[in-house]
């Protein structure tokens, strides 16, 4: 069941400037509760009542994007480079592509044993990154996974026990992620079978998105002690990650869940969207 606001609840989708720290709201709803932001030239694309719906960056109405047949999709969905083409995760646990301009949807990926939750698509728009879920002896594993996106055999990038998540390319041939290996969930990022930690305080850190040129990461940081990533929660922050190591607070809010889900960098690094969830 898709999520809906709570009494005195409203969605507000924000863009910011990264030079500058300036927020600017571009849509506010107290109706619908939209989720994720993506970007793609001139609007920003979210989910919210299981379907898909993009807004000018300039702020205007939603305007829904037809899912050519996909079943009732959560807030994991992706745009390939070219922008024809919007990824999405259903909620029958398969990804599934869909074309902007209209048509049917091709599902993309198989059936091997996992539910699967997008994050990111690579730089050329081949792959796919997502998370793939499965249950083994009552526990819930989580492990990192790329397939064709126009389908094809699944590639295993991680195997363990630890909750990773996030999964999302960056431009450097790195896979960011976030992962409780460090005892809770810090960022860090693989290639090949090399790994490295991003952040090490004692904040709950998730959703890795590496800006276009690579020099920065934005991401969710959640108060110490939180389990998962849940949603409305207070003092939730974004930051960015510079590769220095240096961390710079762009909003504190309410929210979490639904904020900052996917990427939402703008296309050429100079901002990106989150969404807040006030309560009156």
């Amino acid at each position: 069941m898709a999520r809906t606001l709570r009494a005195g609840q409203t969605a507000e989708l924000y863009v910011v400037e990264v030079a500058t720290g300036e927020r600017r709201l571009v849509y506010a709803s107290s109706e619908l509760l939209f989720e994720a932001p993506n970007w793609i030239g001139d609007s920003l694309v979210v989910n919210g009542d299981g379907g898909l719906f993009r807004v000018p960056v300039k702020g205007g109405e939603l305007e829904r994007i037809e899912l050519g047949g996909v079943p009732e999709i959560n807030n994991d969905h992706v745009i390939s480079p070219d922008g024809a083409t919007v990824y999405v995760s259903a909620e029958d646990g398969h990804l599934y592509a869909v074309p902007m301009a209209g048509g049917a949807g091709r599902r993309v990926s198989n059936d091997h044993g996992v539910h699967h939750y997008l994050h990111g698509v690579s730089p050329d728009g081949s792959r796919l990154a997502y998370i793939g879920l499965e249950s083994k002896d009552g526990k819930r594993i989580t492990n990192v996974y790329t397939v064709p996106a126009d389908g094809g055999d699944d590639v295993q990038i991680t195997d363990d026990e630890f909750a990773d998540d996030g999964s999302e390319y960056g431009s450097d041939g790195w896979i960011y992620f976030n992962s409780e290996r460090a005892g809770h969930a810090q960022l860090f990022r693989i290639k090949a079978e090399l790994v490295e930690q991003l952040t090490f305080d004692e904040r709950v850190n998730w959703f890795p998105h590496p800006s276009p040129d690579g020099s920065m990461i934005a991401y969710v940081s959640f108060p110490p002690g939180t389990s998962g990533h849940p949603a409305d929660v207070d003092d939730v922050r974004v930051r960015l990650l510079d590769a220095d190591g240096q961390i710079r607070e762009v909003a504190t809010l309410f929210g979490g869940q639904g904020t900052m889900n996917v990427p939402s960098w703008s296309p050429d690094g100079s901002a990106f969207a989150y969404v807040a969830y006030p309560i009156s």
